[in-house]
């Protein structure tokens, strides 16, 4: 611990001293990030660290197994998260990360008895899509590719949970919110996306297109939508 708190001393000493140009610019213009990455707690998952990214560039909800509760009139860390970067900071790119080796898919996979941790059991619930998809869709993993699977789901179910949050709704129904879907491979360091065109998952690779749970585009349901404007 002593060798953690030690490194605040050289953010003071090295590292705010080298990038004070651009601390002082967020710190009078204020942050304008350009993605909502929502991730797992887990400490080998740093969502900075994946995507390189510099200080304002990624504004972070962290909790165990990712997940984002479906929208409900009862006040929740990550649907005010969701609400304040859609509707306050403008975010136009949201990404749900999950990762492999995820210590709450497992416990959902494998049936775990949470009866020493009732906040978890509970929190986990809100991914029994997962486990219903896995359950019933691939009967016969073996219990690492199990754990694969419902982390994989994951990130699926919870990027439809997204879409029950009003603001979430209506930024993607006026073209103006991309929704990701991310798997981070610690064993391979590898990065994969949720391609929406066909469900897969597919490695992020520099030479090829960008895989899009939800691509940028205007969803009206209503025929008559265009006529208001």
């Amino acid at each position: 611990m002593n060798e953690l708190i030690g490194r605040v001393f050289s953010f003071e000493k090295q590292v705010f001293p080298n990038q004070s140009a651009l601390y002082s610019r967020l710190a009078s213009d204020g942050q304008s990030p350009k993605a909502l990455m929502i991730s797992c707690a887990d400490s080998r998952v740093v969502p900075e660290h994946i995507m390189q990214a510099q200080p304002g560039d990624l504004f972070v909800c962290r909790n165990a197994g990712n997940i984002v509760p479906p929208f409900s009139q009862a006040n929740g860390g990550v649907s005010s998260t969701v609400e304040y970067a859609v509707a306050a900071l403008g975010v136009r790119d949201i990404i749900v990360c999950g990762h492999s080796d995820c210590g709450a898919m497992k416990a959902l996979a494998c049936e775990q008895d949470l009866t020493g941790m009732p906040n978890v059991a509970a929190w986990l619930r809100h991914a029994s899509a997962a486990y219903k998809v896995v359950d019933e869709s691939y009967p016969t993993l073996d219990r690492d590719d199990r754990i694969r699977a419902v982390s994989l789901e994951n990130v699926v179910a919870q990027l439809n949970h997204l879409r029950t949050h009003p603001s979430v709704a209506a930024g993607i129904a006026r073209g103006e919110i991309a929704l990701h879907g991310w798997f981070v491979d610690i064993h391979a360091g590898l990065v994969l996306g949720l391609d929406g065109a066909t469900g897969q998952f597919v490695p992020l690779r520099e030479d090829q297109p960008l895989p899009v749970a939800l691509p940028h585009a205007a969803r009206r349901a209503a025929a008559f939508a265009e006529a208001a404007e």
